[in-house]
């Protein structure tokens, strides 16, 4: 039986308009290669979500190799700016086009064409599971959460996982991610007076103490990082009142922040420190201001070790480049199987993820399978 093409199937998935949440059949693709080579395949949907969950392997005490990743993608935006079809999976000179290629289908089908030629070639002593998801780009609560629900139910278990996000910030095999970084998102609404301009006496404005407010916390320097972090970032990311007069003292205005934080920090934490700094210009300003905090993740590392180990070992060897160990960027579905098993980041270069004309190189593709199939060689050795 030849050799599964992750090129081929990377096509097909792309040629699927999954747009979060939307599946488009992408996930049906997955089931039917999987099942076909001897996974036991189940759909874990949750809210109209499609998720599904595959073993190969009984499930038993024997120790078992994880992967995660997702099928959906962010919008096209305008599709006249693309040069190739959104969803075309056209291929020019080496290179394939499409909403998804990077982020992150040529990731999914890399480490699904690995385990479906691995378990056919060299039956290992264990289990492989592939968790994969329709809901990454969006909220993710009905995603990978839903996914690890699903394996607590019903007593499955990865001892540990390695999610193909894209990891590469340049080149092919330079960077693991072991750890991300949390992200906090704090919505503020300052409710003063509204009134004439020419009379600022008979107006409380609220934009004096929420310019406060948004210098205290932008000056104000989280933290100096830690062993794995870079120091903790707070950008301010919008400010508005929405008032086209030049004569009217608005009655309210609206800013958000969001907070990128190591592990000095919380969320509960940082809701704190905020709900403090609040309070001390609320108090000075005469104003009403609400706080509303949305938590998208806290941060996490795996501490390096067997994994980071294995997973840098099989880079290297495929690449002939050592990896960095690094907690930069986003955040992933990571910060949820983290609660599950160890887990370590490691897929393509990112530089076109969610851009116009998305692509991928080929020989990337080909290349990253190699290093999934030598992980999982070397896990079951």
């Amino acid at each position: 039986m030849p050799d599964t093409d992750p090129v081929e199937l990377t096509a097909q998935l792309v040629k699927c308009p999954s747009v979060t949440p939307a599946d488009a059949g992408a996930l049906d693709i997955l089931h039917d290669l999987l099942g076909g080579a001897g996974f036991e395949c189940a759909w874990a949907d949750r809210e109209g979500i499609r998720n599904l969950f595959a073993r190969w392997g009984k499930k038993s005490n024997a120790r078992s190799f994880g992967f995660n990743g997702h099928t959906d993608v962010v919008p096209v935006g305008n599709e006249q700016d693309w040069s190739m079809a959104p969803f075309g999976a056209e291929i020019k000179d080496g290179i394939m086009y499409g909403r998804g290629t990077t982020d992150m289908k040529s990731g999914v089908a890399a480490f699904a064409a690995a385990a479906v030629d691995f378990v056919r070639d060299t039956p290992p002593d264990g289990a492989i599971i592939l968790a994969i998801t329709g809901d990454e780009e969006a909220e993710g609560v009905d995603g990978t959460l839903a996914l690890l629900d699903y394996m607590e139910q019903w007593g499955e278990r990865m001892d540990v996982c390695l999610v193909g996000e894209p990891t590469c910030p340049n080149t092919m095999g330079e960077m693991i991610k072991i750890g991300r970084r949390g992200s906090l998102n704090a919505h503020f609404r300052v409710i003063g007076k509204q009134g004439h301009a020419a009379y600022p006496h008979r107006a409380n404005n609220p934009l004096p103490a929420m310019m406060r407010l948004m210098d205290r916390l932008a000056s104000h320097r989280l933290d100096e990082g830690t062993d794995h972090f870079d120091a903790s970032t707070l950008a301010v990311v919008t400010v508005d009142t929405g008032n086209p007069a030049t004569n009217v003292i608005p009655a309210s205005c609206n800013a958000t922040i969001n907070i990128r934080f190591n592990d000095l920090h919380s969320g509960a934490s940082l809701t704190n420190w905020l709900e403090d700094q609040v309070a001390q210009v609320r108090d000075a300003y005469g104003v009403k201001i609400e706080l509303k905090v949305k938590i998208s993740g806290e941060s996490f590392i795996t501490p390096p070790g067997a994994l980071s180990e294995l997973v840098s070992k099989a880079v290297a060897a495929e690449t002939g480049i050592t990896p960095e160990l690094s907690t930069s960027g986003g955040t992933s579905d990571a910060r949820f199987v983290k609660n599950h098993c160890p887990v370590v980041e490691f897929g393509l270069v990112g530089q076109s993820m969610h851009a116009v004309d998305e692509n991928v190189d080929i020989a990337q593709i080909h290349q990253l399978k190699s290093i999934y199939t030598r992980i999982l060689k070397d896990y079951f050795a």
